[in-house]
């Protein structure tokens, strides 16, 4: 009791004052979301959002479907020495023949137990998901988590601080041993599960973790400061793991008290203990609980979901159920990870693995027979298991939408993967892996007139040398031969060559699908290695670009006006690069005025209004300027090149025809320039009239 208070007290009294106002509201506004309840938020790498916020209607009741009963029962408490009462969902079809897990679910310190119903609608909720066969049937106690004879949430509900921490004999002592005596339930740990809100989310970790012996699976959704030291609580990591079947921690971005779960998922991961962390874009809120609620209980109960009689019957399809069992292995999926995998897109042909699942995981399957360890350079990966096949099996993290390199470590040696494509990146040729983007149809392959891309090679007289370029033309090219085109060169970045854009970048088919929907001028694209020394990983500082610009500007620009229809002068000359292609590209042009007038920054810098006033006819020559930046890369304290959206706000003051593009939920990645060329292309080469900012 006395590390109890002493931790809540941690919280000053106007937080917790301000959490039972927000607990107490159906809806909080979501201005206020996060209320500054602890200070500054300090966000760290692992703190990313690894479920998607699930469609608005999961709470929305639908008539043609089986309904569960929701119903308010009173027990004796021992513990309180009174009678109370606890809201109780039982799932459709609810049969006495069966018997089901039990999810136990608490409330916040401004709550009681019908906060739930007000917040989530969870009759309504579990009913969708066990339709949709997302949820197996199970039933649901919401009980009074205020263990103290006037247990209402009235006047100062800091003074009822201690009654939270009694309910953990309450709940052991009385209200599990109620609902196994009135209701048909398995009342193994295996199929019992203690999860929470705010305070509730404290209690259930507080006690779960404590009593693995009568909870296996835990979730916290925004844990509020009566959660006890991560130490305390799992003071043995390796029995922890053997017990745990699912651990899930959550927390909004906005929410002040995201450091009490950062603390405890920070101690999960140095001591190797799985766990879920879901850090989503909300605060201190019912939507933030609604959504983690939603996928927690798709994944409960479901390591022997086949043995389970009360799961073979479900209300609908079960086709799209997440599954804990992997149908290609004798090995489990690790819980919280969905199996719904499917063979990435970027495999070899005939090649299961790696695939990839709907959270945006990896799965790699990696026939080592004598291998010793096994393991992938995506950091925050599932510690790869041998199988008695020889075949080792290992998850990654949720990552990013879009393309990503990778290599296999076996035994401490990088190697490629087998199994995938090869890509040329971070300076070698290795495996890459795509995971499907939502907004893919824009570099899809279609049914639709294609340009081609053409190899070539030039003579370079300043590095003696005969060089090589990628050139796409057109798909109107060669079917109008009188017809002259406007050229974009498309520079790539550090550690990759002039294979990048077209291959891991899809620049020929991006362009191919905005001529086609009439979103973009028919032009040429030129793009080689940005290059002329032989510069390591490391050693960008060595690198001098004058010798490249003379590459460029003397020797290709004319190879490509002699070789192919261009047209030759300064307003249809464009010239753009990512990373360090963006660096070239600011470099190139600004002191090469008269020959580009279109430019492109994708990550790499920005055009600053002291360029433009240090640069000699900037206004009068330049006829777009574009900057991006994936939304992972200026945010967070981070900023690439200063803050580019207010460099390009101060260009458009100047007015200068200048755009800024952020793409979402992306980092430094390919994803994050596909979207910049699809969005960049369009812009190019317009008449003046239509190209104002």
């Amino acid at each position: 009791m006395r590390s109890f208070l002493c931790l809540i007290l941690m919280c000053t009294l106007p937080t917790v004052q301000l959490l039972a106002q927000n607990e107490n509201r159906d809806q909080v506004p979501q201005g206020r979301r996060g209320g500054g309840f602890g200070g500054p938020i300090e966000l760290g790498p692992d703190d990313l959002q690894t479920y998607p916020d699930p469609p608005a209607n999961i709470t929305e009741k639908r008539d043609a479907i089986p309904h569960g009963n929701l119903e308010i029962i009173e027990y004796e408490s021992k513990t309180v020495g009174t009678t109370r009462k606890m809201n109780v969902y039982t799932p459709p079809g609810y049969s006495t023949e069966k018997k089901y897990p039990v999810l136990y679910l608490l409330h916040g310190i401004g709550g009681d137990e019908t906060e739930w119903q007000r917040f989530a609608t969870p009759d309504v909720l579990f009913d969708n998901l066990i339709a949709d066969g997302k949820a197996i049937p199970l039933i649901v106690v919401m009980p009074n988590g205020r263990a103290q004879k006037n247990d209402r949430a009235e006047g100062n509900v800091m003074a009822s601080a201690p009654a939270f921490a009694a309910f953990e004999r309450d709940l052991l002592d009385d209200v599990i041993p109620t609902i196994e005596a009135r209701y048909s339930v398995q009342s193994d740990r295996r199929h019992r599960a203690l999860a929470g809100l705010s305070m509730g989310g404290g209690q259930s970790l507080n006690f779960g973790l404590t009593h693995l012996d009568t909870f296996a699976w835990i979730g916290g959704f925004s844990s509020a400061p009566n959660t006890k030291a991560p130490e305390e609580i799992v003071p043995d990591p390796e029995k922890a793991k053997a017990q745990l079947e699912m651990l899930w921690l959550s927390c909004g971005n906005k929410d002040g008290l995201i450091r009490i779960s950062q603390r405890m998922q920070r101690y999960l991961k140095e001591n190797g203990v799985p766990h879920i962390w879901n850090v989503d874009s909300y605060g201190h809120d019912p939507t933030h609980w609604r959504n983690n609620l939603y996928h927690f209980v798709q994944l409960l109960f479901k390591a022997d979901s086949s043995d389970d009689e009360a799961t073979k019957e479900t209300s609908g399809s079960t086709e799209e159920a997440p599954s804990t069992s992997d149908h290609n292995s004798s090995s489990s999926v690790p819980a919280g990870i969905l199996d719904d995998f499917k063979p990435a897109p970027t495999n070899q042909v005939g090649k299961e693995y790696p695939q990839v699942n709907s959270q945006r995981r990896i799965k790699f399957r990696i026939l080592a027979p004598e291998a010793k360890s096994v393991s992938t350079t995506f950091r925050d990966s599932t510690e790869f298991v041998k199988g008695e096949d020889g075949i080792w099996t290992g998850y990654s993290r949720p990552l990013d939408e879009g393309f990503h390199y990778y290599e296999l470590v076996i035994d401490g040696a990088h190697v490629p993967d087998p199994n995938s494509l090869y890509y040329f990146g971070a300076m070698r040729w290795g495996s890459g892996v795509e995971i499907p983007a939502h907004d893919r149809d824009f570099y899809t392959l279609k049914n639709v007139p294609h340009g081609q891309v053409r190899e070539i090679f030039f003579h370079s007289e300043s590095t003696n040398a005969e060089r090589r370029a990628f050139v796409y033309t057109p798909p109107s090219y060669d079917n109008e031969p009188q017809e002259r085109f406007p050229v974009l060169y498309l520079q790539h970045g550090w550690g990759e060559n002039e294979y990048g854009w077209s291959v891991q970048g899809h620049a020929g088919l991006i362009l191919d699908n905005l001529i086609a929907n009439q979103e973009a001028r028919p032009m040429i694209v030129v793009m080689t290695y940005g290059m002329t020394n032989d510069v390591r990983m490391g050693g960008l500082r060595n690198f001098d670009i004058s010798h490249f610009e003379t590459v460029l500007v003397d020797e290709l620009i004319p190879h490509i006006d002699a070789n192919f229809r261009t047209q030759k002068d300064q307003p249809h000359r464009a010239m753009a690069g990512l990373s360090m292609g963006g660096m070239e590209t600011k470099s190139i042009t600004l002191r090469n005025l008269d020959k580009f007038s279109h430019i492109g920054l994708f990550s790499g810098g920005s055009i600053t209004k002291e360029d433009v006033e240090n640069t000699t006819g900037f206004a009068e020559q330049v006829k777009l300027v574009f900057v991006s930046y994936g939304s992972k890369e200026v945010g967070g304290g981070s900023r690439r090149g200063g803050d580019p959206e207010a460099a390009i706000k101060q260009l458009k003051d100047l007015n200068i025809n200048a755009h800024y593009y952020l793409s979402p939920e992306t980092a430094h990645e390919w994803q994050t320039w596909r979207r910049s060329l699809k969005e960049f292309v369009p812009l190019l080469f317009q008449p003046e009239e239509s190209a104002a900012p």
